[in-house]
Parts: structure tokens; sequence; C-alpha cells
């Protein structure tokens, strides 16, 4: 005889059973949900490499800057143009790498990485690479006292002097701001804009530097296409180095500051020593108020009768 209990514990066992076995279904399983893991932020910073090779250039602009400026002293002040703007150049120069050196004068570009992918959501990664603006702060303004030394070496005329100069002024600043570009669209189209902008400088130094050189002695024509060509090769260098380095980033922050620094040198010092040891029997003296500042009739005058 079958007792009540055993009848419950029965219906108890199918009950369980029913819900641990799997019943098949007229609708389809749905796959799983692919996971996606965020990507943490990537930091391009300098590395021991990069910042041995800004105290070495500190060092050699230091130096440079003392040697033009023992130089100078050497000339009379009628003569004194191209010693005067070339020690400024490298003066700025040292400043400029001593803040990079230091730890100064940089900050980082945070740049954004979209990737589609069709069974997925889209990715994004953020990469932060360091930029030294003190760099294009130094640029600003060397690179117009370096364009004054050829300028004033060929005798060009102040029209041509002004267009090439603001040129230089637009070329260094959008590279500053292609340098902080988040986009690639951003980033090229500033560099765009720079590249134009150089080409203008290039216009001037070529024809019109050539045109005024032409009008000069031959050792100062001779040496105006010479040390003309020398630069325009080298600031055609800076905007590949960019290219490679903050632009498509194939290049280490370390490598990119060495690859500036050879340049820096070659474009500073080098041109430098070159251009005042070159023109030193040909240089021109120059008189009125470089020479002697307001002369009697422009002084103010006081305590005499009107």
């Amino acid at each position: 005889m079958i007792s009540p209990d055993q009848v419950i514990d029965v219906l108890k066992t199918k009950a369980t059973s029913s819900l641990l076995v799997p019943t098949s279904s007229s609708f389809p399983s749905a796959s799983p949900i692919p996971t996606i893991i965020p990507t943490q932020p990537y930091y391009e910073k300098i590395g021991e490499a990069g910042t041995k090779t800004l105290w070495v250039v500190f060092v050699i602009m230091l130096l440079s800057s003392l040697a033009f400026t023992a130089m100078a002293w050497r000339v009379p002040v009628q003569k004194r143009l191209f010693h005067v703007i070339t020690t400024l150049i490298t003066t700025f120069a040292t400043i400029s790498y001593f803040a990079m050196a230091i730890g100064d004068g940089n900050s980082y570009a945070h740049i954004v990485i979209k990737e589609a992918h069709n069974h997925v959501p889209d990715t994004v990664e953020h990469v932060f690479r360091q930029v030294f603006w003190a760099r294009y702060i130094d640029w600003s303004v060397t690179t117009p006292l370096l364009l004054l030394d050829l300028a004033f070496l060929a005798g060009m005329d102040g029209a041509s002097i002004l267009v090439a100069i603001v040129a230089d002024v637009i070329m260094v600043l959008t590279g500053l701001f292609a340098a902080f570009g988040k986009t690639d669209g951003q980033k090229w189209g500033y560099y765009t804009i720079a590249c134009l902008a150089y080409l203008v400088i290039v216009y001037q130094l070529v024809i019109s530097g050539r045109r005024a050189a032409s009008t000069k002695d031959n050792s100062t024509a001779k040496l105006f296409a010479s040390i003309g060509g020398f630069t325009i090769i080298l600031w055609t260098l800076y905007p590949i180095v960019w290219g490679i380095g903050d632009g498509a980033r194939k290049w280490s922050v370390d490598a990119e500051i060495i690859a500036y620094a050879v340049l820096d040198v070659l474009a500073k010092p080098v041109f430098g020593f070159w251009l005042l040891f070159a023109h030193a029997k040909s240089a021109e003296a120059i008189e009125g108020f470089w020479s002697h500042g307001l002369d009697r009739e422009g002084a103010l005058r006081v305590g005499d009768d009107e």
C-alpha cells in the first residue's frame, strides 16, 4: 500500500526535475554580446636620451652666444649688425633649450583615434603626446631674425622682408596649432597652411633675394647663394621631421628631439659662424641711428630758446 508521504515525495521530485531539464523552444537562442574592454590612455613622453640631448644643445647654444658676443666686440659698431642679430638668435635658443631641459615649456597634446568595426562597437583610443611648445616660441623669434640676416645680406627691399617675416610667423603658429590638434583633420589642416606659408618664404628668398644679391659684389652674391641654399635645405627638413614625429607619430618623442636638435645646431650656431667669418671682410658700415642714435637735430633740447 502506498502511503500519502510517498506520493508527495514523487510529486516533489518530478517538479524539481522538470525545472532542471531543458525544454525545446521554437525561438532561437540569442548569441552572446561581445565584450569591449576600454583601452587605457597611452602616453608618449621624453626619455633619458631626449633629456641629455636638450642639455647638450643648451651648452652649444650658450657657448655660441658667448663666442658671437666676443666677436662683436672686436668690430666697430658700424659693422656689428650681423653680430647682434646672430647673437640674439642663439641667445633665445639658449633660453628655450634650458627651459625644455629642466622640464618646462611643454604640455601634452590629446589625440583621439577612432576605429570602426563591423560586428562590434567602434573603439576610441586616447593618446597623450608630449609637445614642447617652448620650441615654437623660440622659432617664432629666431626664424624672423634668421630671415633678417639673409635679407640684409642680400639687400632685399622692405616689402619683401615684411612678407617673408609675416609668412614665417604664420608658419610657426600654425605648426604649433597642428601639434595640439586632436584629430587628423585638425593636424594636417594646420600643417598644410604652414607648408603654404613656407613656400612664400622660399619664393621671397629665391626670387627677391637672388635679384637683390645680384646687385652686390661677387663675394656677397656667392655667399648669399650658398648660405641661403643651406638654410632652405635645413628649413625644408623641419616639416618633414614634424610630419614623421608629431604628425604621423612614427618617431618617439626622443627621436623627434634629437632630429630637431641637429637641425637647430646647423641652422643657428653653424649658420652664424659661417655668416660672420665669411662676411667679415666685405661687411658694410652702417651709419645713422644704428651707430649714433638720434642726431642733434632729432634730439630733445632742454633750456634752448625757441
